[in-house]
């Protein structure tokens, strides 16, 4: 039997992943998040590929307005384990699947947690936060907004402290105080349609869903055609965000306006 090994022809430019011809996308996400996941991978076009990678997280079962915060702060420490692990891959960009731990302390905040990740990767990142404010701007004519999470209070202002700070005004909010990380994934349509509902008015512009183990970036594109506004799904928001950061223009249809037409 012939049996040939060895390494490739050398070249001298850099060769294009066979499947990520594109963009590879490092994802850096909860342990305990099973929406983003598949979110990101319904919403990846072709030549793009996802590489998620967990931040460990103990799926606290009794998580309360007083331990809220501090849980997300001890998530938030183990991230740069999980961005080295996925750097192995050599991504040529970051998506942050976690949304709270972008909102705490306002925009400087989100500025730093930023510059904390790019500055141990070498890559660029697209942040839930951030990717909400830039989708919110490219609807357009929007001021006034809701938000709908699955925090407790004591994150919602941090919610409202980053919105405030980047300009809108937060008419109204609700938390779903979910007792547990993983909780969060079990709210259901029917839940989440009743919330928007409650935080529609003629006086919100747009509704904004934080929070990225809740699935809503379908029920999202719907609530859009029978409220007659922008409904901001995280999600789809930090998704179509790092797509159009790398230059990646194409539309989809069926998660809302955002990925349809801008």
């Amino acid at each position: 039997m012939l049996r040939v090994c060895g390494a490739p022809p050398e070249r001298h430019v850099k060769m294009a992943d066979v499947l990520g011809w594109r963009r590879k996308f490092g994802v850096i996400g909860p342990s305990t998040n099973t929406i983003v996941q598949p979110d990101f991978d319904a919403m990846r076009p072709l030549g793009v590929t996802n590489h998620y990678s967990r931040i460990y997280t103990p799926n606290a079962n009794a998580v309360s307005n007083e331990s809220f915060r501090a849980a997300t702060e001890v998530i938030a420490g183990n991230v740069i384990d999980a961005v080295k692990s996925v750097m192995t891959c050599l991504p040529d960009y970051l998506v942050m699947g976690m949304s709270a731990v972008t909102f705490i302390n306002g925009a400087k905040g989100a500025a730093a947690f930023t510059r904390q990740v790019e500055d141990a990767s070498g890559v660029r990142l697209s942040i839930g936060s951030d990717a909400s404010t830039a989708a919110l701007r490219r609807y357009g004519g929007v001021r006034r907004i809701a938000v709908l999470s699955p925090y407790w209070p004591v994150m919602n202002t941090e919610v409202r402290r980053y919105f405030t700070d980047m300009d809108f005004e937060v008419v109204r909010d609700v938390c779903l105080e979910c007792r547990s990380w993983t909780q969060i994934a079990e709210q259901t349509p029917e839940t989440l349609r009743e919330v928007l509902l409650k935080l529609d008015g003629d006086d919100v512009d747009a509704i904004v869903q934080v929070g990225t183990n809740l699935s809503m970036v379908r029920l999202a594109a719907a609530a859009e055609m029978w409220l007659g506004k922008p409904v901001v799904a995280i999600n789809t928001a930090t998704y179509w965000h790092a797509l159009r950061a790398n230059g990646i223009e194409d539309r989809m249809d069926g998660f809302g306006r955002l990925l349809a037409e801008f």
